[in-house]
């Protein structure tokens, strides 16, 4: 035998047992297909006018996803502007009582619209719609995040919703400042470990129609130029109304501009903290240290980017980036988003040069982003919806590979049309709305195409994965922020339970988690959030399961 047979060989068996010990397979040619039209979303965004001049209309809505009749689909839940006497020019009375949509899934690929069927076609000037079962009675409810009063719908299990606002004491001041309060999201969890679902919620800015900016008076002023808006801890009582208890918690900040919040353990010490994303102005990371909180952002490392700039911040979108084992934070703005390592003491580097991701975000005007394993080969990629704030300048959406290291290139014109498309977007959700078991996009817009995209994953099936439904006695609540380590094929990864990831937006509930060519799982560890841990072994893939905190595997669906 020759020595080039034997080293022909030795790589072909390095290459089996490659395959056989399930190492990541070769990345598939990323493939997305704008299926919007086809599968019946027929909805049109408007902000009330079409001259773009102010940053209540540049800020566009958001998008949820959620189950809300409990099939086992997830539903499209869309946010809308509308005219507004006094902010929107006169021509814009045509969009007078737009109103926000639900589209159930019918399971075949389509979606049929039933908002005012359902009443949840509110009229109200929409931002964000987070999804909770308040009474834990099965059924998701939506907490509707306005400019102006918030609306809290009930889900009545029937395919209606019902107003319950008043009851709950939930609507929000009218005014903040001195102007029209102005919320972009809220966060529900049992923060006094109570029994109780208690919610914080994000408000922006105080916008003043009439001011006009000295400095660039044919531009929409600057965010920095308006007083903010402080961001506000509800707790819930024993009749199940909630009380604003802000300030005894040590988080009333009255001029804070929030555009994103997220709760997590960003510490591992066992208790939930909250990452507050703000424009222009430094993010907040309030540690929870027994049950009142410390600002630690500066202290932590995430409060600026790389170069100590306060940017127009919107989010935090969080994942293990490089395989560490540790929840990093990407944090997307208006000049090139931050990306921040988690260095496992508490502490974070930004690493937004090295792992590529500054060059293709760099004056795109980043808004919504989710991480996404869009191959299923054990990585997390990303996806970002991008445009211009100041001005109605379209800009092309990223679609970002992981090398599996934590550095990204740019694939997106690789991808389909849309990614060689520019638009403006906003909002953006990730979601396997065919339950074939591959993410999905879903992506707002405020340019005056108006239409949403709705983006069908079609970039090879050959890898295997596993998506996870975490509940408990506070339903979905109960996994927000538990961490989920899977060991399967020789690789251990981890990934965190939390579906707000993204500007204004929510994503579908279920952790999802690419497994490349592993055929089954070794051990899968859930670590909830009050510190105990369930673990399962032996595991199919390619399945849908349903956790109970308390009872342990409650249902599974194999799709393969």
């Amino acid at each position: 035998m020759t020595g080039m047979n034997v080293i022909r060989i030795f790589s072909a068996l390095v290459l089996l047992n490659l395959y056989a010990q399930g190492v990541k397979a070769q990345s598939f040619v990323p493939r997305f297909t704008d299926v919007t039209q086809e599968s019946g979303i027929d909805f049109l965004y408007n902000f009330g006018d079409e001259s773009y001049e102010n940053i209540l209309e540049s800020s566009g809505s958001g998008v949820t996803v959620f189950d809300y009749n409990n099939d086992g689909l997830m539903d499209i839940y869309l946010l809308n502007g509308t005219y507004l006497p006094g902010i929107s020019d006169e021509n814009g009375k045509k969009f007078e009582g737009s109103t926000n949509a639900i589209y159930h899934n019918n399971g075949d690929g389509t979606f049929k619209d039933v908002s005012s069927a359902s009443r949840l076609d509110d009229s109200s000037w929409g931002m964000a719609a987070a999804p909770v079962d308040l009474d834990q009675d099965g059924y998701q409810d939506l907490y509707l995040l306005n400019y102006g009063d918030n609306i809290y719908m009930h889900n009545n299990g029937d395919g209606t919703f019902s107003d319950q606002t008043e009851t709950l004491g939930l609507k929000g001041p009218a005014e903040l400042n001195s102007f029209v309060k102005w919320s972009i999201g809220a966060a529900f969890w049992d923060q006094n470990k109570d029994g109780r679902l208690d919610v914080m919620v994000g408000n922006f800015l105080a916008f003043d129609p009439g001011y006009v900016s000295a400095e660039a008076p044919n531009m929409m002023p600057h965010p920095g130029e308006y007083r903010g808006q402080a961001s506000m801890l509800y707790e819930q009582q024993e009749d199940g109304s909630f009380k604003e208890v802000t300030k005894a918690y040590g988080l009333f900040y009255p001029d804070s501009k929030c555009m994103g919040l997220s709760v997590f353990d960003y510490d591992a010490d066992g208790d939930l903290d909250i990452f507050q994303a703000n424009d222009h102005q430094k993010n907040f990371l309030f540690r929870n240290d027994s049950g009142k909180y410390q600002e630690v952002g500066v202290a932590s490392g995430i409060a600026t980017n790389s170069n100590g700039q306060e940017t127009g911040s919107m989010h935090a979108t969080l994942g293990d980036v490089d395989g560490d084992g540790l929840i990093d934070i990407l944090v997307t703005d208006l000049k090139y988003g931050a990306l921040y390592k988690n260095l496992g003491n508490g502490l974070y580097r930004d690493i937004t040069e090295s792992s590529g991701i500054a060059g293709p975000m760099r004056g795109k005007g980043c808004w919504g982003a989710s991480f996404l394993d869009f191959d299923n080969d054990g990585d997390l990629d990303l996806v970002t919806a991008n445009g211009t704030a100041e001005e109605l300048i379209l800009q092309y959406p990223l679609l970002l590979e992981n090398d599996g290291d934590g550095r990204f290139k740019d694939v997106g014109k690789e991808a389909g049309p849309y990614f060689q498309t520019k638009r403006s977007g906003r909002g953006l959700a990730i979601l396997d709305f065919d339950n074939d078991g591959d993410i999905d996009i879903l992506i707002s817009h405020v340019d005056l195409e108006a239409a949403p995209a709705l983006l069908r994953n079609e970039s090879g099936k050959e890898n295997h994965w596993l998506g996870l439904t975490l509940t408990g006695p506070l339903g979905l609540s109960s996994g927000l922020g538990a961490l989920v380590t899977v060991e399967a094929g020789g690789s251990k990864q981890v990934a965190i339970n939390q579906w707000s990831m993204g500007y204004l937006s929510n994503n579908d509930p279920r952790v999802h988690l690419g497994l490349g060519r592993a055929e089954k799982i070794d051990r899968l560890v859930v670590s909830w959030p009050d510190g105990s841990q369930q673990s399962f072994e032996d595991l199919e893939t390619d399945e849908y399961i349903t956790i109970d905190k308390n009872e342990g595997i409650l249902a599974r669906e194999k799709l393969k």
